[in-house]
């Protein structure tokens, strides 16, 4: 290879594991009126020397140069007649023995996509495995750039979606090349640049014109596939974290009383990540003060139940507490939607929305808060109602009292939740399901975890909501009681008017509605659930099958 020629083409290295949408990136440079483009050189090299089976095993490697080193010299660093040469590589390809001017020369990159977003349309070919998926040897890649003295710059193939014209650009500038606008369209149809695996593997790029949106509403996730998924995330992680914050250690996993959630996706932040990499930075508000805001919603049916009350509230939260840089209502249901799709959940979950106030920049309390923005948390898990709706709970009264106004407003549904939990210990230990709160002046307020409600000769009574949070569950058997036709009073209640009643029952969206038979050693009424709060379960019960803001369809890959 002669000096001139070296200076004359000068070769681009593209790295990245299969279904990055690295022929898409192929087919861009292939636009440009100064570059000339190699599918995959070193594919017969690597088939040959690994024995690796494909469907067109024979034919390429009686058509393409198998010998790897010839490749590198004659081939990929060879005469040109264009300024630029781009290579597309899968890293798996860079075998050990290779020449080690493969790496030492020209300008190279690494192309990175979401494992997530790779593995259910990447065994169509091949079976899935992490040898295939190959992003091991990305990472591989990667270090022998940097150890060459040469870091690559990383791109995302989501940037190529969500921005074609800024990552191309950004990737030219980075490659020290001028960007061409003609990158951001193509013919569709096969290429003469394609290689001779195309009608195996590029049936779906064929059909482009250019880099498309991506997915917005995804197919479940196959629990098949969910061991390689964790496999795969921490090497993606890794490669983009030079592009942002580092990711943390795994946390250990916890026993956990509904199998099914052993693996679960969950939402943090800007994306969906398997439970046990589901964290959120040491840093971050809620972690440093509790300093949070959340709401629990149920799913029926594929429906999410009262979801635009529970975004109503979670936002007033976030605003009394003076949060900044918000996501927008449409961007807490995309992840909402998203997240319960991702899990395959469309009946009998729960979910837990939390919004932190953000990441600070050092810890403590500190007034004066530097932050990042909002964190959103979308839990989703597979949680039938937590209470025993058929035979009741008993409940104890709590020493502790509820929250006044003048500390802390029980109307912000906030996470700092210890006057709630120093209750619920109580209720722990004395073997009851929860325990009331009473106000200040000895009236009750609600439960550790709900509202609750008493008839007394066919009148049904609650509690204001002074000291309490108005639930939204509270407010719909508020308004099933009306539409009952039956009379329904608001007012302070005293402990023992609850002893006496003749049913009581509480309410929320974890329990739905529940009966009490037994406060402080008092059976309530005969001990059994009462006729009211049969007939209200049952109205509630048909609510939920018919109400609720449906759950959008998914989109096949």
């Amino acid at each position: 290879m002669g000096k001139d020629e070296q200076e004359t083409t000068q070769v681009i290295h593209s790295w990245s594991a299969p279904r990055s949408l690295s022929t898409s990136l192929m087919y861009s440079f292939a636009q440009r009126d100064d570059t000339e483009v190699l599918d995959e050189p070193l594919y017969a090299h690597y088939l040959r020397v690994t024995g690796a089976d494909r469907p067109y095993r024979e034919e390429l490697l009686s058509t393409m140069e198998p010998d790897g080193n010839k490749v590198v010299r004659n081939i990929i660093y060879g005469p040109g007649e264009k300024k630029y040469r781009y290579c597309k590589h899968i890293a798996k390809q860079n075998l050990p023995g290779l020449s080690d001017e493969l790496i030492k020369n020209g300008k190279h990159f690494i192309l990175i996509r979401n494992p997530l977003d790779i593995l259910q349309s990447f065994d169509k070919v091949v079976p899935s495995s992490f040898h295939e998926l190959g992003l091991a040897d990305l990472v591989s890649v990667y270090s022998e750039l940097c150890a060459a003295g040469n870091p690559p710059p990383i791109i995302d193939a989501a940037q190529l979606q969500e921005d074609p014209e800024a990552a191309l650009r950004g990737l030219c500038e980075d490659l020290d090349i001028p960007f061409q606008a003609s990158m951001l369209r193509w013919e569709a149809g096969p290429k003469s640049v394609d290689g001779l695996w195309a009608p195996w593997w590029y049936k779906s790029v064929h059909k482009s014109t250019g880099f498309s949106q991506s997915i917005k509403y995804r197919p479940p996730f196959p629990q098949s596939l969910y061991d390689l998924l964790e496999q795969s995330l921490p090497f993606y992680n890794m490669l983009r974290s030079h592009a942002r914050q580092k990711r943390f250690p795994k946390l250990p996993k916890p026993s956990l009383p509904v199998p099914a959630n052993e693996k679960l996706l969950v939402w943090v932040g800007d994306e969906i990540l398997p439970r046990d990499s589901a964290m959120v930075s040491v840093f971050d508000s809620v972690v440093q003060g509790g300093d949070s805001v959340w709401e629990g919603l149920r799913i029926y049916k594929g429906k999410v139940f009262k979801l635009e009350e529970h975004l109503d509230r979670l936002f007033d939260s976030a605003k009394a507490l003076a949060f900044n840089n918000v996501p927008t209502r449409d961007e807490v249901k995309d992840a909402i939607f998203k997240t319960l799709i991702r899990n395959g959940m469309f009946d009998n979950a729960h979910i837990r929305l939390s919004l932190t106030r953000g990441k600070k920049v050092t810890s403590g309390m500190s007034p004066g808060f530097n932050l990042y923005g909002c964190t959103l948390i979308v839990l989703a898990e597979w949680k039938p109602p937590v209470y025993d709706n058929t035979k009741g709970i008993t409940l104890v009264t709590a020493t502790t009292r509820r929250n006044s106004p003048n500390n802390l407003d029980s109307k912000i549904h906030h996470n700092n939740l210890l006057n709630n939990i120093l209750a619920k210990i109580e209720g722990n230990n004395a073997n009851a399901d929860d325990a009331v709160m009473l106000d200040k002046d000895g009236y009750v307020s609600e439960t550790n975890a709900t509202n609750i409600f008493l008839v007394k000769k066919g009148i049904v009574m609650t509690p204001h909501a002074d000291y309490c949070l108005p639930g939204i569950t509270r407010a719909t058997v508020m308004d099933l009681v009306k539409n009952e036709n039956l009379v329904l009073e608001e007012r302070r209640i005293s402990l023992s008017e609850f002893h006496t009643a003749d049913e009581v029952w509480t309410t929320g969206t974890m329990g739905e509605l529940s009966p009490v038979l037994k406060i402080d050693g008092r059976v309530v009424g005969d001990g059994t659930v009462g006729p009211v709060t049969k007939r209200l379960q049952n109205s509630f019960k048909k609510l939920t099958e018919g109400l609720g803001v449906p759950i959008p369809d998914y989109q096949h890959a």
